[in-house]
C-alpha cells in the first residue's frame, strides 16, 4: 500500500457535524482545500487545537505502538469503518483510546490513518508537507488493515 499526503485546517463546519445531514458545504470547502494542495484529504482541528475528523472520514493515529482516535462528541460523525475497526481492534485486544488528540500528537504520531465507508483504512506518510512517522506505510495500519479486509471478506465469501 502506498500512503496519502493530507493537508490541515481549523474545522469551519457548524459544531453538530454528528448529525449527518446534507448540509455538507463546509466538508466540500475543506475536501477543495485538499484538492488545491493536490493532497487526498483535509484533517480537521477545532479552536483548541484538537482533532476532529478529515473533510469526510475519522482518523486515527499511532505513537509508540499506542492506538488513538477523538472520541465521539458534537465535532465527529460517528463513522461505520471507525466502528467497525474499533471493535475489530478491541477483539482481538488490541487497546485503542477514544480522547481528545491534539495537533502536537497528529503531527508527532508514528503514523496516522483515515477511515471511511469509502475509503476503508487509508494510510498517511505527509501531512502539511511533514512527514509522518518514517514517511513509509507503518506496521500497525497493516494489521489494522488487514483485520479490516478479512472481516469484509467474511460478508461477501
Amino acid at each position: 500500500a502506498r500512503g496519502v499526503r493530507v493537508h490541515t485546517e481549523t474545522d469551519l463546519r457548524w459544531q453538530r457535524c454528528q448529525i449527518k445531514s446534507t448540509a455538507l458545504l463546509g466538508n466540500v470547502l475543506h475536501h477543495q482545500a485538499a484538492v488545491e494542495t493536490a493532497c487526498y484529504e483535509t484533517i480537521l482541528f477545532n479552536a483548541n487545537h484538537e482533532l476532529t475528523e478529515g473533510s469526510s472520514c475519522n482518523v486515527f493515529v499511532v505513537k509508540d505502538g499506542q492506538i488513538a482516535t477523538p472520541a465521539l462528541d458534537t465535532q465527529i460523525l460517528p463513522g461505520i469503518t471507525r466502528h467497525i475497526l474499533l471493535q475489530l481492534l478491541r477483539d482481538e485486544g488490541v487497546s485503542v483510546a477514544e480522547r481528545a488528540v491534539t495537533r502536537a500528537e497528529v503531527f508527532g504520531a508514528d503514523e496516522v490513518w483515515l477511515t471511511s465507508s469509502s475509503k476503508e483504512l487509508v494510510p498517511v506518510v505527509m501531512i502539511d508537507g511533514q512527514q509522518v512517522g518514517t514517511g513509509q506505510v507503518g506496521p500497525q495500519w497493516a494489521y489494522a488493515q488487514q483485520l479490516f479486509a478479512r472481516e469484509r471478506f467474511k460478508h461477501f465469501a
